[in-house]
């Protein structure tokens, strides 16, 4: 059942909300937008924000406090139709499908997200600041979550692809497909990334605007052997179209870096065999427009949450797979409030997708999970994104990221980390290192 009323609000032309609305920032809704409270039942405690620990590079993400947390409850095959109500689609589907080994090990739950000063401060003016043309064009919006309180399905995406990541991150990005036998192959990744928009550190910090660039990209392939040396550079931008995004693709076979427009939407990304599309990146980037966005309200959900086991140094990548579905001994799931965010293919726009049904963490605008359906109205995937924070920058993300393939019962993980290096949030880049002409001399070498 929604715990919120149903918002239909059209997608054109929105302004942000009034003065009055805004001044519920910071009180009863955290600076970003969360309910403070918790519920009725305390079920869903009230938000206890953390300071900042740890190191910027190095360090795994960790809470030690969370993670000597004991569970709370076990759902299971036995007692799943106690919790259906707070579960996605995809969940369901995995509980019908493996009833003996699908399992959700349920923690209490932790509502300590937090984000640095200036990223709150700017979220509140952006509230009553910025506003949504369309569905791609944005204005109005400096440093902070566009839409801490939305009045469109539009809004909510919009605040999960320009959130605050760090200024500059350096990270693995390791990849596997795992078979049905649970047997897996894996491919490693090397991710540049430049965080223009949500930048602390920029004193004059450009508008979120039709043009801004506010992320650029640099990813390169280091295995398998037959696609090393692949690199796929990004410009993403706001705004529609060609214009909301510049990409070039390097091909070792080719030796040169050329535009590549089909670096979007429902594209595979390069060495996935097809398993992960350009647009599920990060869960959902890209632009919106081949889609209608329906703000359904806001739920009390089984989500994957605070998931530091998973993502740790401790697991390798073979303790996460297994025939079926990842290892449900690894993952922590918590009761959290979601934003639901209905996106439905425009019958004059073309997508693998009929429909995709998208839950939002209302703490941090995290994507968590994604039902993505077919032509025929049948769960085609399901995307489960585990939630952590590292701590020391503030700033929550999902690792590993799940994508279930339930034509083929196959499974896709990606943004995996934990046989290699940790993030490094200390690199700095110069002006040149994302242009396509500084990728054509790093690859030609």
């Amino acid at each position: 059942m929604l715990v919120a009323t149903l918002l239909t609000a059209s997608t054109t032309g929105l302004a942000g909300v009034s003065a009055q609305e805004a001044e519920k920032l910071g009180k009863s809704l955290t600076p970003i937008g969360a309910e403070r409270a918790g519920n009725e039942d305390g079920s869903i405690p009230e938000w206890t924000p953390i300071e900042p620990f740890g190191k910027a590079s190095g360090e795994f993400p960790n809470n030690p406090e969370v993670e000597a947390d004991r569970p709370a409850y076990l759902v299971s095959a036995a007692n799943v139709d106690q919790y259906i109500d707070k579960m996605s689609a995809g969940h369901k589907e995995l509980f019908r499908r493996y009833p003996d080994s699908y399992k959700m090990i349920v923690y209490p739950t932790r509502r300590v997200a937090n984000f640095p000063d200036r990223i709150k401060e700017e979220t509140i003016k952006n509230a009553t600041r910025a506003s949504l043309n369309g569905v791609d064009d944005p204005q109005g919006a400096f440093v902070g979550f566009p839409f801490p309180i939305p009045q469109s399905g539009a809004e909510i995406p919009w605040n999960h692809r320009s959130k605050w990541r760090g200024e500059n991150i350096r990270r693995y990005n390791n990849q596997m497909i795992v078979q049905l036998d649970g047997k897996f192959s894996l491919t490693k990744i090397v991710e540049d990334v430049q965080f223009d928009y949500a930048s602390i550190a920029n004193p004059n910090p450009a508008e979120l605007q039709p043009g801004t660039t506010f992320i650029r990209y640099l990813s390169q392939t280091i295995s398998p052997p037959r696609i090393a040396g692949t690199y796929i550079l990004v410009h993403e931008k706001a705004g529609f179209g060609p214009e909301g995004r510049a990409a070039w693709l390097y091909a070792p076979a080719l030796k040169r870096i050329r535009r590549a427009p089909a670096v979007c939407c429902d594209n595979p990304y390069e060495g996935t065999d097809g398993h992960q599309f350009y647009d599920q990146v990060d869960m959902y980037n890209g632009v919106l427009e081949r889609f209608r966005w329906k703000l359904l309200g806001k739920r009390e959900m089984l989500i994957p949450y605070n998931s530091y086991k998973i993502a740790g140094d401790s697991v390798k990548y073979a303790d996460i797979a297994q025939p079926g579905h990842i290892n449900q001994n690894l993952p922590r799931y918590e009761l959290h409030r979601v934003w639901v965010v209905e996106a439905e293919n425009k019958p004059d726009q073309r997508h693998t997708f009929s429909k995709r049904t998208m839950y939002f963490d209302e703490d941090t605008w995290n994507i968590v999970m994604i039902d993505d359906y077919d032509h025929q109205g049948q769960l085609m995937q399901f995307q489960e994104g585990h939630l952590v924070q590292f701590s020391a920058m503030l700033a929550s993300t999902t690792v590993p990221e799940v994508i279930y393939h339930f034509n083929s019962g196959r499974y896709f993980v990606t943004a995996m980390f934990n046989e290699d290096e940790p993030y490094d949030n200390t690199v700095t880049y110069d002006d040149k290192f994302f242009e396509a002409s500084s990728v054509q001399r790093k690859a030609s070498k």
